[in-house]
């Protein structure tokens, strides 16, 4: 929810942990589950494919809990290469979250630090949109809800590792599966609710078109966190023009 001048509203902060709380949370992670089993299953089967032990696929699910950087990491150390090549990769891979967390920070004011650090080590893609879903929609901030929606989806990427990682011998090639787009429709169906005005749609648009035009000129690391701040730049632009268009007729409103 945003304020006429397109600022954040604060959520009413709920620090109670009742079973209510915690259960909104898991029916909220439940559409998570249903795309992170079978993609974190594809990542077990990977990661032992590429030389490592399934207890430390696991541990990776466990403690890295990052997709795209867990897949980035399995790849390049089957290359051989260096740990701080690896690292530097991860971390460009994962520049988006710096993103989300800013996002989300005004919503989370109310939050110690040790609590704000606590949900951001399980904030994912999927969770931050399903997360800023509800703060637009003027939900409460439940501490509950928010640690077991979290807490709900890293269990199942765990679950679907230790699947691939054991059993993930029995399957030779899972692209025939579909499993690698398991993720994309589970993005989908998170982008969809949130373009709720023709401002939204335009935004969205604008930096998918500039995510496919700089991966075609050959940016393949940076596409999509330069499509993401160039589509939020241009996002602020259009509300602010709103802004002083609805100022504008307001004022010629009250003169009249």
């Amino acid at each position: 929810m945003t304020s006429m001048q397109g600022l954040p509203v604060q959520p009413r902060h709920d620090k109670g942990f009742s079973m209510s709380a915690l259960g909104d949370g898991v029916k909220r992670g439940l559409p998570i589950v249903l795309g992170y089993v079978p993609v974190a299953f594809a990542f077990g089967v990977l990661a032992v494919k590429n030389g490592f032990s399934p207890a430390l696929a696991i541990a990776l699910s466990v403690f890295q809990f990052a997709g795209s950087g867990q897949f980035v990491t399995a790849g390049l150390c089957a290359t051989g290469v260096g740990v701080l090549s690896v690292t530097v990769s991860v971390f460009v891979v994962n520049l988006r979250h710096l993103l989300m967390s800013a996002s989300l920070a005004p919503y989370l004011r109310p939050l110690t630090l040790w609590q704000k650090f606590l949900f951001g080590y399980e904030m994912t893609d999927e969770t931050f949109g399903v997360h800023a879903t509800a703060f637009q929609k003027g939900w409460s901030l439940s501490l509950a809800t928010l640690y077991s929606c979290n807490v709900t989806a890293h269990s199942a990427w765990v679950f679907g590792t230790i699947l691939g990682a054991y059993c993930g011998g029995l399957i030779q090639d899972v692209r025939p599966l579909g499993l690698d787009y398991a993720l994309t429709a589970m993005f989908i169906a998170l982008l969809v609710p949130q373009c709720r005005t023709a401002l939204h749609v335009l935004v969205g648009a604008f930096s998918m078109a500039l995510c496919v035009g700089l991966k075609v000129a050959g940016m393949t690391q940076w596409n999509v966190v330069t499509a993401a701040v160039a589509g939020a730049c241009f996002g602020v632009v259009l509300l602010r023009a709103k802004a002083a268009s609805d100022a504008r007729a307001l004022a010629g409103g009250e003169h009249e």
